[in-house]
């Protein structure tokens, strides 16, 4: 696994194509805030850590009827090309309907909030 949170991404994508219930994934921390941040925004019903030596991540999704809340997911800074922004230049995405997620260094934002707090960083991935 060259790529984690692409992998991440790559698997909730898949899954809400499927319609499925829920989705587990490997634990990590950077994937943990990834998934407590699309909790707090409203994209997954519930996330839960599941295991003691070997943690996994599991997701539950939200669907409204048979069409699933997360409508795409992109991954933009991958290993081979990091995208760094300032805080002048988090991106907004698709007005303000979606959200920009960014590694800080107050820990993983959702770009409104670095805006707020006046910082930049890693831009991880788009949600919308």
């Amino acid at each position: 696994m060259s790529d984690p949170i692409s992998n991440m991404l790559s698997s909730i994508r898949n899954a809400n194509r499927a319609l499925l219930p829920a989705v587990v994934v490997p634990h990590s921390k950077l994937k943990e805030s990834i998934a407590r941040l699309l909790q707090k925004e409203g994209y997954v019903s519930q996330v839960a850590v599941e295991g003691e030596r070997i943690k996994k991540l599991k997701l539950t999704l939200k669907y409204q009827g048979r069409k699933s809340v997360i409508t795409d997911l992109r991954r933009i800074s991958t290993p081979g090309l990091r995208r760094y922004v300032g805080a002048t230049e988090v991106p907004r995405v698709l007005n303000g309907m979606g959200i920009s997620i960014l590694s800080t260094p107050q820990g993983v934002l959702t770009g409104t909030d670095a805006r707020k707090q006046n910082v930049g960083g890693e831009l991880l991935c788009y949600v919308w």
